[in-house]
């Protein structure tokens, strides 16, 4: 037996001297929104403030970069002083995008009407300081006033995204107390307690987890029994757009270490919560019960172990394995949402037009609201599809001899769900997620042990599989093309017209191309003619006289 976790990558480097280096255009910002603020201060008799708050400040403190500036005012609506900046700006000649407007939903945790900005090369949000009150048996604000900085910082989600950067002074202003300290030491901790900052807006629960990953930083346990409370997960279901839920876990497996933030969502029994709030209608039409979450805990954790290209006991991997990984930037995020889904694996469903779904697609068409953005939607349920194909394919050895090994395994390879560039699915990701469903048996996730002997086996047969595609030169098989195209075909053979016959015939010639590699297209059509001669070619859509295997694809 032998372990698969390995620590969480260690924290982003924090330097020794945390401090704010402005860039060229954040100084020419900053100059604006002082003058901007002076100058309305000075006619109207104002006490307009701006803070730039939240994730930029923290960023900067960590000698990272952002573009994305929230700009929080005092004495001022967002719109109001954004409207009042563009003009201001324009005058001195800065390049001014178009002003957006994002409406308050109160009804969703969205309490605040933002004011959106382009200006030069930065994205600026504005919004005013906020103090909220609640009636007792609510967390929807009942009023939501202008607040001070305190409580602004107070109502934010986590202590390092409550910083503010004083555009007036230029210095950091840490009115939690907690925030720099935090920073510091790599923690995750609410400004109020946790379940008053859950309550308020519950989704910050999957941002606290969203940046644990990111940063390598830990969650205080006053988090961890927050977030188990049933009134919070509730919480989570039901006042959440389900549009904001899969954003942040896209967010999560598009960071830098998607296994921590997984392994929270799982030690925090958040999976019902996040990836299984289906309509009714949805899931009494489930074939049958969705798997365990610890599948998707072992299967993350298997496919992360098999990504790691150093620290690892696990034999060495074909490198051809990693083609699409290292190609392709969604591919890898994609990999480990499919792994969350696997417990939906062999669940199907019927719509109401009586038509078969896999429960995948409800999860994130329903569940997470993910289109088809890193060809989630469009590639995931592929992705199981090809799996179980392949460890079909690769557990029946006729299967890939017949009718010969070059021509078995290269329609294999080019089956729709096996490789489609449309949907973002390479033959080398597909076999990649098969080894990772294969593996996933020998796996025990709550001991952490892999049964080495069969993990090598299965390794084996896969290393030995990839091997054999590129004796057999068929790396590239995806590329393959007909020496003849369909309106050439009609020529050689004679018919009148096309029809589905022609795919049926093209796939054909993919066979033959296969078998033999280096033949020409003058040969292609010598062999269609004999095989014409022959009566083995049906020209009708009527009855095919020698039906294709449908895995083979023209293109």
């Amino acid at each position: 037996m032998i372990s698969l976790f390995r620590a969480s990558l260690s924290s982003v480097q924090i330097p020794s001297e945390m401090k704010i280096e402005l860039t060229d255009s954040e100084r020419i910002l900053c100059t604006l929104l002082d003058d901007c603020s002076k100058n309305l201060n000075n006619e109207e008799n104002a006490d307009v403030a701006c803070r730039i708050a939240g994730g930029w400040v923290r960023d900067k403190l960590l000698g990272l970069q952002c573009n994305d500036i929230d700009v929080a005012l005092s004495d001022i609506m967002g719109l109001r002083f954004a409207e009042r900046l563009a003009s201001f700006a324009s005058e001195r000649g800065a390049d001014i995008g178009t002003i957006g407007k994002i409406a308050q939903n109160p009804d969703q945790s969205k309490h605040l009407e933002t004011a959106t900005l382009r200006i030069d090369d930065l994205d600026v949000d504005f919004v005013n300081l906020r103090n909220e009150e609640y009636a007792s048996e609510s967390r929807i604000p009942t009023q939501v006033t202008f607040g001070t900085p305190l409580q602004d910082a107070l109502r934010r989600d986590i202590t390092i995204n409550s910083l503010f950067y004083n555009i007036h002074t230029r210095t950091v202003e840490d009115f939690t107390e907690k925030g720099l300290p935090d920073l510091r030491d790599g923690i995750i901790r609410t400004p109020l307690p946790p379940k008053e900052t859950f309550l308020d807006d519950p989704l910050r629960i999957l941002r606290c987890i969203r940046f644990a990953g990111r940063f390598g930083f830990t969650l205080v346990p006053e988090i961890e029994d927050a977030v188990k409370d049933p009134e919070i997960q509730e919480a989570l279901v039901s006042k959440i757009a389900r549009e904001r839920v899969g954003v942040e876990i896209a967010k999560m497996l598009e960071g830098r270490d998607p296994l921590h933030s997984i392994r929270l969502l799982h030690a925090l029994s958040l999976y019902d919560a996040v990836f299984t709030v289906l309509p009714k209608e949805i899931r009494v039409a489930f074939s049958n019960d969705v798997d365990s979450s610890e599948r998707a805990l072992a299967s993350a954790t298997i496919l992360h172990a098999l990504l790691a290209e150093d620290d690892r006991d696990l034999p060495q991997l074909h490198p051809l394995l990693f083609l699409a990984v290292k190609a392709d930037p969604s591919c890898i995020p994609r990999l480990y949402l499919a792994s969350i889904l696997t417990p939906f694996a062999n669940v199907t469903y019927t719509d109401k037009k009586k038509k078969l779904h896999p429960a995948t697609e409800a999860v994130l068409r329903e569940s997470l609201k993910l289109g088809t953005q890193n060809h989630y939607l469009d590639g995931i349920p592929s992705l199981f599809t090809a799996s179980q194909i392949l460890r079909d394919a690769l557990g029946d050895s006729q299967q890939l001899e017949n009718p010969s090994p070059r021509v078995a395994i290269g329609t294999l390879l080019r089956q729709k769900s096996v490789h489609n560039p449309h949907t973002g699915s390479h033959w080398t990701s597909s076999i990649l997620f098969s080894l990772v469903q294969d593996l996933i048996p020998f796996y025990m996730v709550d001991k952490d042990q892999l049964n080495y002997p069969d993990a090598v086996e299965i390794i084996g047969r896969y290393d030995s599989f990839l091997k054999q595609i590129e004796e057999l030169d068929l790396v590239r098989v995806a590329d393959l093309r007909p020496l003849i195209d369909g309106r050439e075909l009609l020529k050689v053979t004679g018919a009148s017209k096309g029809g589905s016959w022609t795919g049926g015939l093209l796939a054909r010639i993919l066979e033959w191309q296969l078998e033999n590699p280096a033949a020409t297209k003058d040969a292609c059509i010598e062999w269609l003619n004999d095989e014409k001669k022959a009566g083995r070619l049906s020209l009708t859509d009527d009855v095919p006289a020698d039906p294709v295997s449908k895995r083979a694809r023209t293109r």
